[in-house]
């Protein structure tokens, strides 16, 4: 695979082969990620019947994570791309972030969720707009995830995340963390 520049629309950039293996790279990371937050939020809320339907509410979000998971895992392995260095750390830190919500209670679990959600909205559409007409499946991948990462910030917004003790704070800090966390995925 070239280094170069792809040739794009006139006028607009074009992704190179390197910024589509940091992508492709970077959503991998993010999808296992999203996938240990839950498993981390669903380890504290399986066990207080009180959280009986927002529990099934994650079970379902993590459920379209893991297709997302084995889908970027699919395209990595198709084009021999390396996860990040960085995976054991996303291991730790995602179950963390999920259980340490999670114990706050089911808001603030939401709230994660909102958070998480909103950065990697905003995260997708960046990559769709450097894409442009390149890289179809991986557009049409990023796209399909957007979707459902869209639909569950609005599942966990209409679930109470906004009611979360210190929602701005917890939400802001969230949302950096996950800015980090794509900088560094996308470069080790």
């Amino acid at each position: 695979m070239t280094r170069g520049k792809r040739p794009g629309l006139p006028g607009m950039p074009s992704a190179s082969d390197a910024d589509v293996l940091a992508m492709i790279r970077v959503d991998h990371a993010g999808e296992y990620g999203a996938k240990r937050i839950y498993q981390g939020q669903l380890a504290v809320l399986e066990r207080d019947p009180r959280a009986r339907k927002d529990a099934d509410a994650i079970r379902h979000m993590a459920a379209q994570e893991d297709d997302h998971f084995r889908a970027f895992d699919a395209l990595m392995m198709r084009r021999r791309i390396r996860p990040t260095a960085l995976q054991p750390l996303w291991h730790v830190a995602g179950y963390a972030l999920g259980a340490a919500t999670a114990l706050l209670g089911q808001r603030a679990a939401m709230a994660c969720t909102a958070a998480v959600e909103e950065a990697i909205d905003t995260h997708y559409a960046a990559q769709t707009e450097k894409l442009g007409e390149d890289e179809a499946e991986l557009k049409m991948l990023i796209d399909k995830a957007r979707a459902d990462e869209n639909a569950h910030r609005q599942e966990a917004l209409a679930r109470g995340a906004e009611e979360a003790a210190a929602y701005p704070l917890l939400s802001s800090a969230i949302k950096f963390g996950c800015r980090v966390a794509i900088k560094l995925s996308e470069r080790i």
